[in-house]
Parts: structure tokens; C-alpha cells; sequence
């Protein structure tokens, strides 16, 4: 049989494979397919373990599916020997849940980037420290502070404004004037309906993966609070804190360090999911986020079920104007977004960038202002 014969049958019996998984109920959307199929070209599986990890965690979103892939791989591919993580964990991947339930889910990504560190899902209380910022990102500071303001999408207010030009008469305005001429109207005047900047809310992931990066991403929030009329910023490791008022003062260090008597759960554990549906399950949170740029700042490696980020993601991108997600991870040229969390919300996502520091975050803004 000649290579490309034996390619060809390869690729039939990958696709009966996932042609079954839809006959047994596991409805995969085409885009997973084809992470999935992108995985397997770019990995190279070393058997069939490795391809059943492969398969797991970016066909599968939860427990039940699981239930069916597994099945339905086993008498396409054979009985596996042992069906266990792997033991020596990637960079980027996830790690196992405590107390064996990740033996049992596809909890760790097979592969998915090369500068994060492993995500848990611990809660433990800490007081990170804050160091100050560079003269070489308080120059940065100055650029975003610079920059931001007309790198954001606008929009035209509801509220109409007076104006020499619009498609308005302001009648009361002219009827006031007109009593200083004798009823007479001199000047016919306008309103219209000005031009105001989206609001932005920025979601900043602290938890023990993002450790070397969170000092960054709440500078760039900080720059965002002081150029921008309406932004807020939530911080989430294994729980949700709102850090907008903090970040209000004027000085850099001192707005950052202050929040190391807010935000209690940094450098823990990750639940990426939970703190988004903590999040849309406050109404008046859920009013900042409609029609906003919403920018997720994560590497978004999710611990245990992926159904709640799934859904929550899907929900921000149906309240926002837009939904970007900053990953450290995509500042890799070889990453790709295969891990179960990033490829459940794949489609949900306007944008996926590299943003690791200050640096990286303003070629984004300058990214952002040239769309």
C-alpha cells in the first residue's frame, strides 16, 4: 500500500470516528472538528493514548459527553491499556483536579502553549505584593494613556445634545430666543445625537497560572481607569472582586498596591467559569457589560466541567460590542487554543492576542485603533 493510500485511509477512519460520535449523541460543532483534526497534524499522537487525550480535550466539554466519546473511541481505536493524564504536565496544560475527579474527566489539555504555569482550583486567601512599576513601563503607561482613548470603538448617544448641525430643531431653544425678538425666530437651532466612546469592562485573571503577568494587566487597567470615562474592572482567581474604585488613584503603585487588601484570592487557584457566572448573576454587573468591549485577560485554563465558562463566554459575547480575549500564551507563534476551556468558548470569541506585559498590551491598543 503506498503512503498516500494508507493517508487516505487514515483520514476516512478519523472521519468515521467522529461521524459516529454524532450518531451516538455527542453533537461536536464543525469548528472543535477541526481543532481536533488540527491537533492531531500539529502533534503527531505517539499512540493511541495520546490520541485519546487529544481527542478528549477538545471534543469533550463535560462529563456526559465524556461518557459517550470514550465508548465510541474504544471500538474505533481499541481498547486503551491505562486511560491516565499524562504524567510529566506541558507548560500551559492544566493539572489534575485534587481528590481523583480529574481521573475521571479529561481535566488536563494535552497541549496548549509553552509560558503558562499549571492552573488549580484551591481557594486560599494571600496578599500578593505589588512591586513598583519600571521607568520602562511608566514610559509605556504614557504611550496607553495616550493611546487608548482613540483605540476604542465609538458609538452615537441616545441623549440629544445641542449642536450647530443636526437632524433635529431644538423647539424649546427657539422659542426662548425667539421671546427677546418680538417673536420673531433669527437663528434656527439644532440638536443631534454626539458621538461617545463604548464602555469598557476588563476581567483580569490573578490566580496562581497568571502570577507573573497580573502586576502588568492592573497597570494597564489602571491606564485604562484614568483615560477612559466609563470602564470598570473585575479581578477572578476562585472568586470575583471588583477593583474599578482602587484603581482610581492617581498614582500607579499606589493604586496597585492598594489591592493587595482587596483582591484576596490572588495567585491561588482558577475558576474561570464560576467567576463569570458569579459575575452575570449580578444585574447590575450584567448593565456594564451590555454593549461594552469586553476584554478578558487569562490564559484560560479552566479546572473540572468547562460547561460554565462555556456558557457564561457565550452569554458576554451576546451582552458586548465585542469579546477579546488576551491570553500570555498566544504571545507563542506555535500556540494554538486546543485546551478544553479555550476551545469551548473558541467560537463565542471575537479575537484571541498575545499579551503577556505592558509592551504587548499597547501593540494590541494600537491594533485595536487601526480595526
Amino acid at each position: 500500500m503506498t503512503e498516500q493510500a494508507l493517508a487516505g485511509r487514515v483520514r476516512d477512519h478519523v472521519r468515521g470516528f467522529l461521524r459516529d460520535l454524532h450518531e451516538q449523541g455527542l453533537r461536536v460543532p464543525v469548528a472543535r472538528q477541526r481543532v481536533f483534526l488540527r491537533a492531531i497534524e500539529a502533534v503527531g499522537p505517539r499512540d493511541a493514548t495520546h490520541l485519546y487525550w487529544i481527542g478528549a480535550s477538545t471534543l469533550t466539554t463535560s462529563r456526559e459527553d465524556l461518557e459517550v466519546y470514550s465508548p465510541t473511541f474504544e471500538r474505533w481505536f481499541g481498547e486503551l491499556p491505562v486511560r491516565t493524564v499524562p504524567d510529566q504536565e506541558l507548560p500551559g496544560e492544566e493539572s489534575p483536579a485534587p481528590g481523583g475527579k480529574g481521573d475521571e474527566a479529561p481535566s488536563a489539555a494535552v497541549f496548549g502553549g509553552a509560558a503558562g504555569l499549571a492552573a488549580g482550583s484551591g481557594e486560599r486567601e494571600s496578599r500578593p505584593v505589588f512591586g513598583p512599576a519600571s521607568e520602562d513601563e511608566r514610559a509605556v503607561l504614557a504611550l496607553l494613556r495616550r493611546e487608548l482613548p482613540g483605540a476604542i470603538p465609538a458609538v452615537r448617544s441616545r441623549r440629544r445634545r445641542p449642536g450647530r448641525r443636526g437632524h433635529w430643531i431644538d423647539v424649546a431653544r427657539v422659542c426662548r430666543e425667539s421671546w427677546r425678538t418680538h417673536g420673531e425666530i433669527v437663528t434656527l437651532r439644532r440638536r443631534h445625537r454626539p458621538r461617545r466612546r463604548r464602555r469598557v469592562l476588563l476581567l483580569i485573571d490573578v490566580s496562581g497560572s497568571m502570577k507573573q503577568h497580573s502586576a502588568g494587566y492592573l497597570r494597564f487597567a489602571h491606564a485604562a481607569v484614568a483615560c477612559l470615562d466609563r470602564v470598570e474592572v473585575f479581578t477572578f482567581g476562585t472568586r470575583l472582586t471588583r477593583v474599578t474604585g482602587p484603581l482610581r488613584a492617581r498614582e500607579v503603585d499606589v493604586a496597585v498596591g492598594s489591592l493587595s487588601e482587596v483582591v484576596l484570592d490572588a495567585e491561588g487557584g482558577t475558576r474561570i467559569g464560576g467567576a463569570l457566572q458569579e459575575f452575570l448573576g449580578n444585574a447590575r454587573y450584567v448593565t456594564m457589560a451590555r454593549g461594552a468591549l469586553v476584554i478578558v485577560l487569562s490564559d484560560g485554563l479552566e479546572r473540572g466541567d468547562c460547561e460554565p465558562m462555556r456558557a457564561a463566554v457565550r452569554r458576554l459575547s451576546l451582552l458586548g460590542h465585542r469579546l477579546l480575549w488576551w491570553t500570555p500564551l498566544a504571545c507563542d507563534p506555535a500556540y494554538r487554543p486546543v485546551t478544553r476551556g479555550m476551545a469551548a468558548v473558541l467560537g463565542d470569541v471575537d479575537a484571541i492576542a498575545g499579551v503577556r506585559d505592558l509592551r504587548t498590551a499597547y501593540g494590541q491598543v494600537q491594533t485595536l485603533a487601526r480595526e
